[in-house]
């Protein structure tokens, strides 16, 4: 494939609008029956011992918590897990060979793309814990401007029920930040950067703009790893906010050692500026794709 792919469902104005806010919502651009196919799959990987407990974490850095809400509702959790293609055919079916690659070129503009990682995120209902606000680049050991992630919702999210917030423009922003906790402002000992200014202050001040979307299964969310964000508790009583999220990297992306930050084993013998290794990071979009 030599040519730009071109999605019936992606106009020129969403390309326009990620490059310009960092982030696009994508409307029923997935079949809701491919997310469907993957809430098995998704169940499987909560029951892997590589999913972290953040609530637990966020509990330990406070110093406590308790298991009751004030409502005597149950606490829930936000559970999170990386990497769930390596072990899981049906996470890798879904990162390679779905509509997400494609739509992902098309918003990149690039002929090439390569799949860095995935995870799951889960807010079960009656999860106090936030995000934090943090921007993805500071995890990757990869650098570049064609870098996305995709938020893929299995249930209906809304503010309720923790949906995702974005700073708009903040792709474009000087600053490389520091990474955190994610349920802490608490940032990774050892990691370079700036620490993550205080959002919620600079926009109630009007120094910034925040942006959210409710979104449904089928679709997706696409953001720049510049791009800062957060999400909120689920305050719900009864509904999960469960998503898959899939990280890509485009034609011009090379990689990049951030001392401090987490390295996977084979990320251990990197140097910077090479090539994604194809055995670690399949290429899913573009000529020598293996679809």
């Amino acid at each position: 494939m030599t040519d730009l792919p071109t999605i019936g469902t992606i106009r020129p104005e969403d390309i326009a609008r990620f490059h310009r806010d960092g982030v696009v919502c994508l409307r029923a651009i997935l079949d809701p029956a491919v997310l469907a196919g993957m809430e098995a799959p998704l169940e499987d990987a909560l029951r892997s011992p590589a999913v972290a407990d953040l609530s637990e974490m966020g509990r330990q850095l406070s110093g406590g918590g308790v298991d009751v809400l004030t409502d005597g509702a149950t606490r829930g959790r936000f559970v999170s897990g990386v990497d769930h293609w390596r072990t899981q055919p049906e996470f890798a079916k879904f990162a390679c060979e779905s509509a997400l690659p494609g739509a992902v070129a098309a918003i990149l503009e690039s002929r090439s793309l390569w799949l860095y990682e995935d995870s799951v995120l889960v807010k079960e209902p009656g999860t106090p814990e936030r995000t934090a606000w943090h921007q993805d680049l500071g995890y990757f050991h990869v650098d570049g401007t064609q870098l996305a992630t995709t938020w893929c919702p299995l249930d209906v999210v809304t503010a309720a029920t923790g949906a995702v917030r974005y700073v708009a423009g903040s792709h474009r922003w000087s600053a490389a930040f520091r990474p955190n906790l994610f349920v802490s402002t608490m940032t990774i000992p050892g990691t370079i950067g700036e620490d993550v200014p205080d959002i919620d202050t600079l926009a109630a001040a009007g120094e910034c703009e925040v942006i959210t979307f409710d979104t449904r299964p089928g679709d997706v969310v696409i953001h720049h790893a510049r791009t800062v964000h957060a999400a909120g508790s689920n305050s719900s009583a009864t509904i999960r906010r469960r998503a898959i999220s899939v990280r890509y990297c485009g034609d011009d992306v090379r990689t990049f050692v951030r001392p401090g930050a987490p390295r996977k084993r084979h990320q251990e013998a990197w140097h910077d500026g090479d090539t994604l290794v194809p055995a670690e990071h399949p290429q899913v979009w573009g000529q020598n794709a293996t679809d």
